[in-house]
């Protein structure tokens, strides 16, 4: 298969790129920039809605994952406006792109987050659940509706919602355990929001049995089967570490450390089941907390 990826460079889609390759697609990037006659990259300029269009042709399939980091600054009606234009834009652009050519491929997957369920307390989750109403269920709601003009053309459209991803190359797991490795870390507000979560290895092992399993469509969630609380998380953490745990966050101190987000990104619920990967037969490595952050922890 030909493979083309959206934000390559990011930690999903480094840890995907070799995953394909094992399985002997070729890989393409969309980029802003390449050198020369680079036939593994393709151009593309979404803020202006610009794409080398021909370039498209004969693709078998094109994962999207590009966006900006909503984590990466505080928020302020400026930094929103740039995570939500940098989600909705893009793939609009990218769904129009793939509607008009006279060789579509066969699937596009568009990446999408466990935020689109919003702040749910221990409501159990899954694909058929209603969108919240906070800022990021919005994006993720109007991320995946950029997607329209490629289902409209008939391209298979999976929206893989994607719970915290855990890994030892970067990510939200490195910044949750820094407070318990400094030995002052502890639950986040009351502790009782559910995070889910899934190991990256699971993580690119579902989006391969979703790119070789073309009964599945639609909104799949990428998370674990087991979700758990932050005090969860944060005892068991602790433990493995050896580092006391006793020092709890206020909800107010968070808020006043990372403003806005500090709602959505720390002290909402997500309990969130893998429903559609699970009714088609995908097998999780790291299922349980137990059996995915030892290793990361001991690396």
């Amino acid at each position: 298969m030909r493979v083309l990826i959206s934000g390559a460079g990011g930690l999903i889609g480094t840890a995907l790129t070799p995953v394909f390759e094992k399985e002997g697609f070729t890989v393409i990037r969309l980029v802003r920039t390449k050198k020369g006659d680079d036939l593994t990259s393709v151009l593309w300029y979404p803020e202006t809605g610009i794409i080398d269009n021909p370039s498209l042709e004969k693709l078998d399939v094109v994962v999207h994952l590009a966006g900006e980091n909503i984590a990466s600054r505080r928020w302020n009606n400026r930094q929103k406006t740039r995570i939500k234009d940098s989600r909705v834009k893009g793939t609009r652009l990218l769904s129009h792109a793939l509607a008009q050519l006279e060789n579509p491929p066969h699937t596009f997957i568009c990446a999408s987050a466990t935020g689109y369920y919003g702040d749910r307390g221990d409501e159990i989750l899954d694909e058929t659940s209603s969108p919240g109403r906070d800022f990021l269920a919005e994006v993720c709601r109007l991320w995946e509706d950029a997607c329209q003009p490629a289902v409209e053309r008939g391209i298979r459209v999976v929206k893989i919602r994607t719970g915290v991803v855990f890994s030892r190359h970067g990510g939200a797991l490195g910044k949750m355990l820094m407070p318990i490795k400094l030995g002052v870390g502890g639950r986040l507000g009351n502790g009782r929001q559910y995070i889910s979560w899934i190991r990256l290895e699971d993580l690119t092992a579902a989006v391969l049995h979703i790119v070789t399993h073309a009964n599945i469509s639609g909104p799949v969630n990428l998370v674990s089967p087991q979700p758990v609380t932050n005090i969860e998380f944060t005892k068991k953490a602790a433990r493995l570490l050896n580092r006391p745990a006793f020092f709890p966050v206020p909800a107010f101190v968070l808020r006043l450390v990372a403003g806005e987000m500090a709602d959505p990104l720390l002290l909402a619920s997500a309990r969130v089941q893998p429903d559609r990967l699970l009714e088609t037969g995908f097998k999780f490595q790291y299922p349980t907390l137990d059996e995915a952050l030892p290793e990361l922890l001991n690396k």
